[in-house]
């Protein structure tokens, strides 16, 4: 099942074993439950891991990972591989789970079956999470759902009883360096850096091989090393260029769903049809989303550095192809200046996840570190 799945899901899953070899028995034995609840910390894989089931599941020969519809799951643009994130700070609206509830309704597009993958399950509010309860006891036989969770301990009891429950352990930095290395073939201190930036070993594997995510990560760091000599002009500008290279890597996505509602065209109905438009504009949204929380992790993994060597660590330093920054940030800048710096960095996460303009976002979050990192 998972021994030929495309690289980046394969290195993710090779840090999990277990878990690996759980989910493989299940496809293979034809037993795979309904419903799936992965419960681990942050970093540990449980979505990557999320989208290999997806594979093994839909692909006929139980996740090749070079068929149509493993490419398809792989690329995020399968019609029947449903994700869903919270749309709001305080968690999910009910009208995203009631969106939900209606597609379980619809027969597949392309595969045999459906799969359903709830990021952060913890911020299924009472009534969204009750709305999903019923389909959770009672799915069509055709539906597999997909949570994904931090703890058991923080959902509502009803929705863990009817899931089978899949723990992750947490990756240490030097495992998941490893695994991006055997995935990508290079040297371990830019796996570092990308495991800082993307967080996983799977989407650290994918941020090296795309050079749009990558410039955007070098923007960003200029933008952040001319801080300490920019006007307010020089940051404004800056804002708006770094908003199009986060957006770059969307192009290819665009094209993709497009593709695939010119295909479907023919055969779906109007009311089918408006829902994966629907679905594709979250999509880009959720894409969105990730490549601005990328920049700020670029920005805050920087000013860690900058920390370090003001400390007198500098072997912790992970920017190492752009220590000449950190060294210039540290000339110019105390241990309460970086603290600062990175506190601003926190602030404009916690912006993005309340869905607060993303380049009004950035501006501030840039005018905040200049103004820490230099002490005004």
């Amino acid at each position: 099942m998972f021994a030929s799945a495309n690289n980046s899901l394969l290195a993710q899953l090779d840090t999990q074993p277990r878990v690996r070899d759980f989910l493989e028995r299940a496809v293979r034995t034809d037993r795979a439950s309904h419903a799936y609840l992965f419960v681990g910390a942050p970093g540990s894989g449980k979505l990557d891991a999320a989208w290999a089931l997806a594979q093994a599941l839909l692909c006929e020969q139980g996740g090749c990972g070079a068929c149509d519809s493993c490419i398809r799951v792989a690329r995020k643009t399968h019609p029947d591989v449903h994700l869903y994130e919270p749309e709001s700070a305080t968690g999910y609206l009910i009208a995203q789970i009631r969106d939900l509830l209606e597609d379980v309704a619809l027969a597949p597009i392309r595969a045999p079956r459906k799969v359903y993958i709830v990021d952060r399950a913890e911020q299924l509010r009472a009534n969204s999470a009750n709305a999903l309860l019923k389909t959770l006891e009672e799915p069509p036989e055709n539906t597999t759902f997909i949570l994904l969770g931090t703890s058991t301990d923080v959902m509502l009891p009803t929705i863990v009883s009817r899931c089978q429950c899949v723990p992750f352990r947490m990756l240490s930095t030097d495992e998941s360096t490893d695994a991006v290395a055997r995935a990508t073939g290079l040297p371990e201190p830019r796996c570092r850096m990308a495991v800082a930036v993307a967080g996983s070993p799977a989407r650290a594997a994918a941020f090296l091989k795309s050079a749009e995510r990558q410039e955007a990560r070098r923007q960003m760091l200029r933008a952040v090393d001319a801080l300490p000599r920019a006007d307010e002009a020089d940051i404004l500008l800056a804002a708006k260029d770094l908003m199009v290279a986060i957006h770059a890597p969307l192009a290819d996505v665009k094209s993709t769903q497009q593709a695939v509602l010119e295909q479907n065209a023919d055969y779906l109905s109007r009311g089918a049809l408006k829902q994966l438009e629907e679905r594709n504009k979250r999509e880009l949204s959720a894409r969105e989303r990730s490549g601005i929380m990328e920049a700020l992790a670029s920005v805050r993994t920087l000013l860690r550095d900058v920390l370090m060597l003001l400390e007198g660590a500098p072997d912790g330093v992970v920017n190492d192809d752009v220590r000449d920054i950190v060294e210039r940030l540290a000339a110019s800048t105390t241990t309460a200046g970086a603290i600062a710096a990175l506190e601003a960095v926190g602030r404009a996460e916690k912006r993005i996840a309340r869905n607060i303009t993303p380049q009004l976002t950035v501006e501030v979050m840039l005018f905040d570190i200049r103004k820490a990192l230099v002490c005004l």
